[in-house]
């Protein structure tokens, strides 16, 4: 039996169509920033919380636009699905810093990407909606 991990994560796009992703701390796979809920937490309180913590970044929730909830399996966890609920934020001036948890920040373009180790979320339900 798989379990479920609920997640907020964001899609954030620069001016050059890059888009920014984390690898956390002891993985070796690339994924959206965001993480999961606190007891009580919205999903994009979540996620303007994670995004101050992994990132340095002091995101308004009125700059958030949903982009669906998504399924997949657990990039760093074996047995697992993560369901997401998936916010775009423009990511024009941004300048993220890597925090807690995190290792690792890189803005990805899309010839990068399908050199990298991305998660299943990313790979098959994100970067379509950047890139079609």
């Amino acid at each position: 039996m798989t379990g479920r991990i609920h997640v907020s994560a964001a899609i954030i796009v620069d001016a050059d169509q890059r888009v920014l992703f984390v690898r956390k701390a002891g993985t070796s796979v690339f994924m959206q920033p965001g993480g999961k809920p606190e007891p009580g937490e919205d999903a994009a309180a979540c996620l303007v919380r994670e995004l101050a913590e992994e990132l340095r970044l002091d995101v308004p929730l009125t700059t958030l636009r949903s982009a669906g909830s998504f399924t997949a399996d657990a990039a760093n966890e074996p047995g697992h699905t993560v369901v997401a609920d998936v916010f775009h934020l423009d990511g024009v001036g941004l300048e993220p810093v890597v925090g807690a948890e995190i290792a690792e920040l890189r803005w990805i373009g899309r010839a990068e990407a399908s050199t990298l180790p991305l998660a299943p979320l990313s790979r098959d339900h994100l970067l379509p909606l950047v890139w079609g």
